[in-house]
């Protein structure tokens, strides 16, 4: 919007706007709506501008941007990922996202996506629960119990009808935590001194851990059939969770093949290894899960079209909420020809 000054504003979604907006609208609603959004959205896949995120490796993390369109609007997220920040006493995941008409190119949303990025990720992974874990399913074993691990219990939960978690985590102060946050939400939360342990009786296997490396979090022989298998840890080139023959035994659904190649737990596999791209199952176009014995793998690294997705659900949320502040983030001067004059008469 103009004002007589000819300063355009744009719409900025702070941390503590964020904050305020999950908890006006309680964090549970938000998982669903969200995985309403995203499924929309994957509904009309092709639609979408369609890119590996372009990424900035280092020795200890990764920065991203990771941009798409549907051809009115464009949207892109930056955000990085950094598992020894923990020891400094910082996140090891940091982002914030931007929406753009097509039309004129200006911004119309500035928005946080720290915890934008957790919800989201939480809310893809129910959805692709709902599509491909097994009927009833009532528990999830959830490996790795940081930052991520309540969202997607709770994810679990509003969109799947979970009713037990079972936890476990290296680190007995992860789960003490994690254990402690979703008391009184309506789960039975268990927690686990062992991975093996955890997986016991659970229909549903998530694993959300952070370090960079190749890591078995779940070897071959801990994996039986009929479950469904939520990897969301392994997210980068040289970061993954499974044992290869896990894969080879999975049905594997993804986001976005030429991403998840280079970054999923695919990564280990052949290039040619067949996988099955999750819209397409949304859209009636591939099956799911065909057998109550088969292992389905959700190969999830994150994709722009579920930040847009979830971008695009806050900035609906704006004008109900009013939790946002104007910025002043595009100079707009009376004559565009005249930027140089706008320097001038401020003085």
């Amino acid at each position: 919007m103009n004002t007589p000054s000819h300063q355009a504003y744009v719409p900025f979604v702070s941390v503590d706007n964020m904050l305020k907006l999950v908890l006006h609208l309680g964090v549970e609603r938000v998982l669903s709506d969200l995985a309403a959004e995203i499924e929309a959205d994957f509904h009309r896949w092709p639609l979408f501008d369609k890119t590996p995120r372009v990424a900035s490796h280092s020795d200890v993390g990764v920065i991203e941007l990771m941009p798409t369109s549907d051809g009115e609007t464009y949207g892109f997220k930056y955000v990085n990922g950094h598992p020894s920040n923990m020891k400094q006493g910082l996140q090891t995941v940091t982002a914030f996202g931007l929406l753009a008409d097509v039309a004129t190119g200006y911004p119309v949303l500035l928005s946080e996506m720290t915890i934008l990025t957790a919800l989201r990720t939480a809310a893809t992974s129910a959805m692709a629960a709902k599509w491909l874990a097994p009927a009833g399913s009532t528990t999830m074993a959830l490996i790795g119990n940081g930052a991520q691990s309540e969202f997607q219990a709770l994810g679990f939960k509003a969109i799947c009808g979970i009713t037990e978690v079972r936890l476990y985590d290296i680190d007995p102060a992860a789960t003490a935590k994690c254990a402690s946050n979703l008391a009184g939400r309506g789960l039975k939360v268990v927690a686990c001194a062992t991975p093996e342990d955890a997986i016991l009786g659970a229909q549903i296997i998530t694993t959300v851990t952070a370090d960079k490396q190749y890591a078995t979090i779940l070897t071959d022989n801990m994996v039986g059939s009929g479950v469904h298998i939520n990897a969301v840890g392994g997210d980068c080139p040289g970061k993954t969770e499974l044992h290869k023959d896990i894969l080879l035994r999975s049905s594997i659904f993804v986001e976005y093949p030429e991403q998840t190649r280079i970054e999923g737990e695919i990564q280990q596999l052949d290039a040619d290894h067949p996988v099955i791209e999750l819209w397409q199952v949304i859209n009636g176009q591939a099956k799911g899960r065909t057998d109550a014995r088969e292992i389905t793998l959700f190969d999830s690294v994150g994709f722009a079209v579920e930040d847009f997705s979830a971008l695009r659900y806050v900035r609906s949320k704006l004008a109900e909420t009013g939790l946002f502040t104007q910025l002043d983030m595009i100079a707009d001067p009376d004559d565009p020809r005249d930027l140089f004059g706008m320097i001038l008469r401020a003085g």
